[in-house]
C-alpha cells in the first residue's frame, strides 16, 4: 500500500455523502475486517467518505460494492481529508503504526485493528501518540460488546461470584489446519513475531481482564505449529498457544489457543470461578451466559428483567432474534462516536488495552522461547 504516491479515482456522485455532524470514516483496507467497519459505520448513521487499498482496482472495487464516496489510490490522500473525523485502520499489522501515526499527526481520531502494533515498543509510541493529541483512539476488541460479556462483567464486579479465584478457557479455530492454507498473518514480516496469540489470543486475555478486572501478571507459555511449511514457504509463527497465568489479584489459570482445531469456527470461551459461583460464556452461543453454584445452576439471557444497566444498553434487537458479531461492531463504532463527540462510554477499548495486549503478547513469547515463568512487568512498557 503506497504512502507517498498521492491519487484519487472514482467518484461517489452523492454515494458516502455524510449529513451534518455525522461520524464520517475513512476506511483503510478492503479485505473482510474494512466490510465489517464500514457496515459498522452506516449502521450508526454515519457515512464511509473514502476507502484506500493495497491497489488502485481494489480499492474501486470495495467502494462501488459497499456505498463508499470515493476511492483513493494513496492511504495518505484519503486519511488528509478534510471530510474525514476518523480513520479505521484495516490492513496488515506492519502498517497499523505508520498508518495511524499519520492519522493522528492529521489530527484524526482513530480505529486501529489490532494487534496495535507488532512490538510493544511500537505500541507504547502509538498509545504516546493518541494521548499527546487527545484524540479518540480506539482497539476493536469487539467481542468487549456482547451483552452477556457485559452482564459477566457486572456479575463480578457486584460480587455474585465472590473472590476470583481460577479463570480458564481459550480461543479455537481450524481456518490455518491445511499447510496449503496461507495468508499474510503466517508471515512474521507482515503479521509480527506471533500470529495465533497476537491475532485471537489477545481476544481471550482481553475479556479476561475486562470480565475480572483484575490483570495478569505472569505466564508460562509453550508455542507450536502443526504445519512448518505452508504453500511450499517455512513458517516461523505459531499455530497454537498454551498458557498458565498468574494475576495480580491471586487468581490463577490457562487458556489454550489455536487456528489448526478441526471443527472449531470461532470458539471463544471464558469460564470464571469464584468463591461463591461461575460464569461461563461462549462466544458462539452469546445469548446466553451460564451461572454455577453449589445449590443452583442456570442460565442467563439476553430478556432477564434484571439484565444489568450496561448489558441492557447493547441489547439491539429482541431476544429470539440473534445478535451477533457485526453487533458488536456496530456497538463499538457507536461507542468510538459518542467518544468523539466528547462523551465517556464504559468498556470502550483503547490504545492502552492495545499496548497491554502487545505486551501480554511479548511475555507469552518470552516464556515459551526461554521455558520459564515471565512476569508481565519485565516487557511492559506502560
Amino acid at each position: 500500500m503506497s504512502v507517498s504516491k498521492v491519487t484519487s479515482i472514482g467518484s461517489g456522485s452523492g454515494v458516502g455523502e455524510a449529513p451534518p455532524n455525522a461520524y464520517r470514516a475513512a476506511v483503510i483496507g478492503t479485505g473482510f475486517m474494512g466490510r465489517v467497519h464500514s457496515h459498522a459505520v452506516r449502521a450508526n448513521g454515519g457515512a464511509v467518505v473514502g476507502v484506500a487499498g493495497s491497489s488502485p482496482a481494489k480499492a474501486e472495487a470495495f467502494r462501488s460494492a459497499n456505498g463508499v464516496g470515493r476511492a483513493h489510490a494513496d492511504a495518505l490522500d484519503l486519511i488528509r481529508g478534510d471530510d474525514v473525523d476518523v480513520v479505521h485502520v484495516c490492513v496488515p499489522n506492519h502498517l497499523h503504526a505508520p498508518l495511524t501515526l499519520a492519522a493522528l499527526a492529521a489530527g484524526k481520531h482513530v480505529v486501529c485493528e489490532k494487534p496495535l502494533a507488532t512490538d510493544a515498543a511500537t505500541a507504547a509510541e502509538m498509545t504516546a501518540a493518541a494521548a499527546d493529541a487527545g484524540l479518540v483512539a480506539v482497539v476493536p476488541f469487539a467481542y468487549r460488546f456482547h451483552p452477556m460479556v457485559r452482564e459477566a462483567r457486572a456479575l463480578v464486579a457486584a460480587g455474585a461470584v465472590g473472590r476470583v479465584g481460577l479463570a480458564h478457557g481459550g480461543y479455537l479455530q481450524d481456518w490455518l489446519l491445511y499447510p496449503q492454507e496461507d495468508n499474510w498473518r503466517v508471515d512474521p514480516r507482515l503479521g509480527g513475531p506471533t500470529r495465533a496469540f497476537g491475532d485471537i489470543g489477545s481476544h481471550w486475555c482481553d475479556m479476561l481482564e475486562f470480565v475480572t478486572g483484575d490483570r495478569i501478571a505472569s505466564v508460562s507459555a509453550q508455542t507450536g505449529r502443526l504445519n512448518d511449511v505452508r504453500d511450499g514457504r517455512p513458517v516461523d509463527t505459531e499455530d497454537l498457544v498454551t498458557l498458565q497465568f498468574a494475576t495480580a489479584g491471586g487468581a490463577v489459570g490457562g487458556a489454550v489457543i489455536s487456528q489448526v482445531s478441526p471443527g472449531r469456527k470461532n470458539s471463544l470461551v471464558l469460564e470464571v470461578s469464584g468463591t461463591e459461583g461461575s460464569l461461563r460464556f461462549d462466544q458462539e452461543r452469546p445469548e446466553t451466559l451460564w451461572a454455577g453454584g453449589r445449590g443452583r445452576t442456570g442460565i442467563i439471557s439476553r430478556d432477564d428483567p434484571d439484565l444489568s444497566a450496561d448489558a441492557a444498553r447493547l441489547t439491539a434487537v429482541p431476544v429470539g432474534h440473534p445478535q451477533g458479531y457485526q453487533d458488536c461492531f456496530n456497538a463499538l463504532v457507536a461507542d468510538t462516536a459518542d467518544a468523539v463527540a466528547g462523551g465517556s462510554p464504559e468498556g470502550l477499548p483503547v490504545f492502552a488495552d492495545g499496548l497491554r495486549a502487545a505486551v501480554i503478547a511479548e511475555a507469552v513469547l518470552l516464556s515459551a522461547r526461554e521455558r520459564r515463568w515471565v512476569d508481565v512487568t519485565e516487557v511492559d512498557r506502560g
